[in-house]
């Protein structure tokens, strides 16, 4: 309609809902990423009596270079809040190049008939536009990609590839002494902050190992294990997660360390330009990042 005495009007709710929650959040100061912080939104959902721990948050990171807190990340919980952000708290602990010392956060508890109109992607929206939340487009929401995946070659601004898996990670719970490698395997899958996936085998069952008292790194836990395998299988360190299977010893794109037999070897991971990456819903997939 052109004429100077009428025109038409378009009623937004879903930008309503965008610019509320932001202002929301925006009223909130970030806290420390620490567990005993996610342990308090658990408390606090329990005085308050919330019928639901669901909703959404944010993720900040400050480092020396840039003092000044940015917004990297903006996500949801179906789950508990605190269920979430433990995650993320989890794997970035797992991470080189990046500390939680660097990390704070912000969150809304959210009724659970409002998550149906998504309002991650509300807010996604509306912090995109003014250039923040790169993590949103790098797969940092992204968990174990499963098995057909293990190949693909990553872009050099994948969160896997910017802050690769710590090898030097201390693995948390081992037992000294002999032991079953299926046992030993599902300790070190237990004790580390990302994820460890092998194939089932009943060879595990057969195949006792000696582990040393003491603490022990993942790297040096690997070591051990490849040296117990029989020919043909090896343990594979990818940018963001390690693999084991009986595969010949094949080659991996985004591999950077293999450990076959008593032999290790590092490996330049190949890589894509730098670009968008489409991020899989994280409440969708139960596996460890």
């Amino acid at each position: 309609m052109s004429a100077s005495f009428s025109n038409q009007f378009r009623l937004s709710i879903t930008k309503a809902l965008g610019d509320q929650l932001a202002e929301e959040l925006d009223k909130l100061t970030p806290a420390p990423l620490t567990q005993d912080n996610l342990d308090e939104l658990d408390r606090r959902a329990v005085i308050e009596n919330l019928a639901s721990r669901s909703g959404v948050y944010q993720l900040y990171r400050q480092t020396e270079q840039d003092p000044e807190p940015k917004l990297v990340y903006v996500g949801k919980a179906e789950k508990p809040l605190s269920q979430r952000l433990g995650n993320h708290l989890k794997k970035i602990s797992g991470r080189i190049g990046i500390s939680l010392d660097e990390m704070t956060f912000k969150c809304l508890f959210v009724a659970e008939d409002f998550t149906a109109v998504a309002p991650e992607k509300l807010l996604i929206k509306q912090y995109r536009k003014d250039g923040h939340i790169p993590w949103n487009t790098n797969g940092f929401g992204n968990k174990d990609p499963g098995r057909n995946r293990d190949r693909t070659v990553l872009k050099k601004n994948h969160f896997d590839v910017l802050f690769r898996i710590d090898l030097g990670r201390e693995v948390v719970g081992l037992a000294a002494g002999g032991q079953t490698l299926e046992s030993l395997l599902a300790q070190i899958k237990n004790g580390l902050p990302y994820n460890f996936r092998y194939e089932e085998s009943g060879i595990y069952q057969d195949v006792t190992v000696s582990v040393p008292p003491g603490p022990m790194t993942a790297d040096q836990a690997f070591r051990l294990v490849a040296a117990n395998l029989p020919d043909g299988w090896q343990v594979a360190a990818l940018m963001g997660y390690v693999i084991m299977y009986h595969d010949a010893q094949a080659d991996y794109a985004s591999a950077w360390r293999y450990y076959r037999g008593t032999e290790v070897h590092d490996s330049e991971p190949k890589l894509k330009a730098a670009g968008k990456i489409k991020e899989e819903d994280p409440e969708d997939n139960d596996a460890d990042a």
